[in-house]
């Protein structure tokens, strides 16, 4: 197996999503500025990724999510379907991110720039889905200088000196 790999278009839906995320034990990071509701295979059906996401805290995994803006009033409907993801999906809501990352148990992670969103990922038909690239890793560096960024943000390292303090309702007062 690579270590670092290129990965683009249905490459992040196929590798990341449906099969990487299923394999996650102990915990899934992300960090996206922009996550909407869009819906992913399943055992030979179409579900929202939400549904995969509470499958997870099922099996015990922790979720942590960093996103700049609220989601959309579908991704809440879907949302409240899977009330298992109102105590195991950790979020917080940071106006600056605009990374997006997914980190699986400090195994593998992906760095990119695709968004939480079906166009993003590539789960929507290959005719109207983003064109998207990003850095698929198993590298132990790697992996953990992109969740110590992650942990940065997650711990409110950059929120004293951030000018953006009156638009984030999870803004974490470190004084």
């Amino acid at each position: 197996m690579e270590k670092t790999k290129f990965i683009k278009n249905h490459e992040i839906y196929d590798t990341l999503i449906i099969s990487e995320l299923a394999k996650a034990q102990k915990f899934i990071w992300i960090g996206t500025s922009d996550i909407k509701d869009f819906y992913v295979s399943k055992n030979n059906r179409m579900v929202p990724f939400l549904e995969i996401l509470s499958d997870c805290v099922k099996r015990k995994v922790e979720l942590r999510l960093i996103h700049a803006k609220e989601p959309g009033e579908a991704f809440r409907r879907d949302f409240d379907k899977f009330p298992s993801l109102n105590d195991g999906l950790e979020r917080l809501l940071c106006p600056r991110v605009h990374f997006k990352c997914i980190i699986i148990d400090d195994i593998v992670a992906y760095m990119g720039s695709a968004n939480l969103t079906g166009a993003g990922v590539g789960a929507k038909s290959k005719d109207v889905r983003n064109f998207e690239m990003g850095i698929l890793t198993y590298e132990n560096k790697i992996i953990s200088e992109i969740k110590n960024f992650f942990d940065e943000i997650w711990m409110g390292k950059y929120c004293l000196a951030c000018k953006r303090k009156k638009y984030c309702a999870d803004y974490i007062d470190l004084i």
